[in-house]
């Protein structure tokens, strides 16, 4: 069966207990969609207080529908047919689409809305004239109000009438952006971009910052941190992707500190340069994919210390779960793949055999001491590089910027 869409109808989540805020809301998920449906040029994609609606103007509905339903903010859409705004209009159109899905064993119902008030029917009169219509022409209509196998939505507004069948459940959860903003803390792992999704999905907008630390991690990690990063966009749209130049501050602390101290000060320095690049940037939180008690820096006692740098708020979305919970919602945003790559990051490059579990905050500040730590930070921040991840072809499109150049 093949049906030729003219229109989405996208129903909102949440929204609707937003009160006096529901403009900001709809207004940020609108855009949200519009970012994520860029490059499909031909939609007309248009918000208003109760739905959205996209005019497909002949564009894929498959494409739209699969992207759509990762959207967070959405709690269903339905894709519709225009038909001619008449009684006799809306009667033929009725009986042609349902003899297209609706077969015997099966029950319906017709389920009216009316926003166009100046139309000869009310919704209750035109449920029960287009359920005459399928009575006459299907001898085993059967009708069943609650719960039915069909249901045949009509919409009646100023600029036509509308007929749809189907209703995909959408991501539900908050527009990407109306939460504000947070800095999520981007390995090449598991954990950090499930952090990533989950946060996204209450409505934070995250900027990605990723620690470098060339030559001893590789082109490779970096290229798998920004993929992971892209994968994220398909739930909001654009993020802003932050690379921090690490080598030096990590030869410093190997130079200078105990090994067994090397994580726990590494983490220190990272949750500081993380703050400051929050701060300069309009951050509210920091975000990471800490599990409580998966690693030597993830117990109690070292959470403890490390945060001890930062009365920011620290987001641990994934913290109470297990490694399988974690894998399973990287599976489902297909982030899992990439992140089993075997590209080091700049924590496993220098993590040592023997790492502290419950390190003492007197020893950390002591080490500290042979540091030039403002200065280190400083220059780290200074020499943050910031791009912008569209979707999964952002390289192709920094390589068009790059020619461009040329």
């Amino acid at each position: 069966m093949t049906i030729a869409y003219d229109e989405i109808m996208i129903r909102y989540g949440e929204l609707s207990t937003k009160g006096k805020n529901r403009g900001f809301f709809i207004n940020r998920l609108a855009n949200n969609i519009k970012e994520v449906l860029a490059d499909l040029t031909d939609l007309k994609i248009t918000a208003q207080r109760d739905r959205a609606h996209i005019e497909l103007n002949g564009t894929d509905y498959e494409e739209v529908s699969r992207r759509l339903m990762k959207v967070f903010g959405i709690q269903n859409f339905s894709a519709s047919i225009k038909v001619e705004k008449s009684i006799e209009g809306l009667k033929a159109a009725a009986v042609a689409l349902m003899k297209e899905i609706y077969h015997e064993g099966m029950t319906f119902k017709i389920a009216t809305r009316r926003s166009d008030h100046s139309f000869e029917q009310d919704s209750t009169e035109l449920n029960m004239t287009l359920g005459d219509a399928v009575f006459d022409n299907f001898e085993y209509a059967k009708v069943q109000m609650k719960k039915p196998d069909i249901t045949l939505r009509v919409e009646i507004r100023l600029e036509g009438a509308y007929l749809s069948f189907e209703t995909v459940k959408g991501a539900g959860g908050m527009p990407v952006g109306t939460a504000g903003r947070g800095h999520l803390m981007l390995s090449g792992g598991i954990d950090s971009p499930v952090a990533g999704y989950l946060a996204l999905k209450r409505g934070v907008e995250i900027e990605a910052v990723h620690f470098a630390s060339p030559p001893y991690t590789s082109p490779g990690a970096l290229k798998k941190a920004k993929d992971l990063t892209a994968k994220l966009t398909v739930f909001g749209g654009t993020i802003t992707f932050i690379e921090v130049p690490f080598t030096e501050i990590q030869e410093e602390i190997k130079a200078k500190v105990p090994q067994a101290y090397l994580m726990t000060l590494t983490r220190r320095f990272m949750m500081r340069v993380v703050d400051r690049i929050r701060e300069e940037r309009g951050g509210k939180i920091i975000i990471n994919g800490e599990s409580l008690g998966q690693v030597a820096s993830q117990t109690l006692g070292s959470m403890s210390v490390i945060n001890e740098v930062t009365s920011t708020p620290v987001i641990r979305p994934v913290v109470t779960m297990d490694k399988i919970e974690i894998i399973d919602i990287a599976e489902k945003i297909d982030t899992f793949n990439l992140s089993i790559l075997p590209f080091e990051d700049c924590c496993t490059v220098f993590a040592p055999p023997s790492p502290k579990t419950n390190p003492k905050l007197d020893n950390v500040l002591a080490y500290e001491k042979r540091l030039d730590v403002e200065g280190m930070v400083d220059r780290a921040v200074k020499g943050i590089m910031v791009s912008k991840i569209t979707g999964e072809n952002w390289d192709k499109e920094e390589a068009d910027e790059f020619y461009d150049l040329l």
